[in-house]
């Protein structure tokens, strides 16, 4: 069994399917050995944190659980692109989007919901540099958005 989906599994966690494109895009790109992914936001049907501005409808504990699950869309198209999550090497960078009012200051504390998701399933190689930035809004509305780039093992 491969550590990762394992841990996933201890927490009550299964990966839903991946999103798929809503326009003339993909989801991942992998170039050498890394791998790219487009903006994520939730997967499936959303819950009430999912959508929403921080500092208006939803605070910061629900931005964080809506970081987190942005982080589980994450995980079911890395699986999807590699097929199973123990190729990931290392989780490198992360752009993380907070659809925010224009007062909200807390981004950091919101996507720590996705950067403690990535060290709970990864451990030391959920580690990574990111920045955490508030948005005036996101499509549809959405709480979070997170773009990721990954190491994978070659």
């Amino acid at each position: 069994m491969n550590e990762p989906e394992e841990k996933l599994r201890n927490v009550g966690i299964e990966l839903p399917p991946p999103v798929q494109p809503v326009a003339n895009y993909v989801t991942f790109v992998q170039v050498g050995n890394l791998l790219f992914l487009s903006g994520h936001g939730y997967c499936g049907t959303p819950t009430a944190v999912d959508i929403g501005k921080l500092g208006r409808d939803l605070t910061v504990e629900q931005g964080y659980q809506a970081a987190r699950n942005a982080g589980v869309c994450v995980l079911a198209t890395i699986q999807h692109a590699l097929g199973d999550l123990s190729k990931v090497k290392r989780i490198v960078r992360v752009l993380a989007m907070v659809n925010a009012t224009e007062d909200f200051a807390d981004h950091p504390n919101v996507i720590n919901g996705f950067s403690d998701l990535m060290v709970e399933v990864f451990g030391e190689k959920g580690k990574h540099v990111r920045s955490a930035v508030g948005m005036g809004s996101l499509p549809g509305g959405i709480a979070v958005e997170i773009e990721v780039i990954l190491e994978i093992e070659e």
